[in-house]
């Protein structure tokens, strides 16, 4: 079985906040019919689901596409620049259940990367603090009751 990146998904309406898109393709070569009982990714802060949902089959010669769908739910839990992201898959057909992990190349790192870095633009832990310095003194309350003033409401 191969799984071939296709690139970045355009987002549909329904797609909750720090999600993101992608195609891959599907393609069971020999063998008997293989079923895709989950498909997962090792980074905490990141979930994944697809269109179809598991499980699904992939018959031998057929080449099927799938949409994969992560969303951010945690930024301090997901590296902003990864360099060989993988997707885990179990696999299931009628001699056995395997696990294995699909490296789908440089092209999925970048688009990945960026997606993760735009849904956790916002984010504020990602955003430089505001530092008590001559040029932004007046703007700043002089006995404020805040102890971390770049962090006042």
């Amino acid at each position: 079985m191969d799984f071939t990146y296709l690139g970045t998904e355009p987002p549909s309406a329904d797609l909750p906040a720090r999600s993101f898109r992608f195609g891959v393709e599907v393609t069971t070569r020999d063998g008997p019919t293989v079923t895709v009982t989950r498909v997962s990714q090792p980074y905490a802060g990141l979930t994944v689901s697809t269109t179809p949902r598991p499980p699904f089959r992939s018959p031998v010669g057929d080449a099927r596409t799938i949409v994969i769908t992560m969303r951010v739910t945690d930024c301090g839990k997901v590296p902003r620049n990864v360099g060989l992201p993988f997707l885990d898959v179990t696999l299931r057909n009628r001699r056995a259940i395997e696990d294995h992990s699909f490296i789908l190349g440089r092209r999925y790192a970048r688009d990945l990367s960026e997606a993760i870095q735009v849904a956790c633009s916002n984010d504020a832990m990602s955003l430089p603090k505001t530092k008590n310095t001559p040029e932004n003194a007046d703007a700043l309350p002089a006995a404020s009751h805040y102890v971390d003033w770049a962090n006042r409401p």
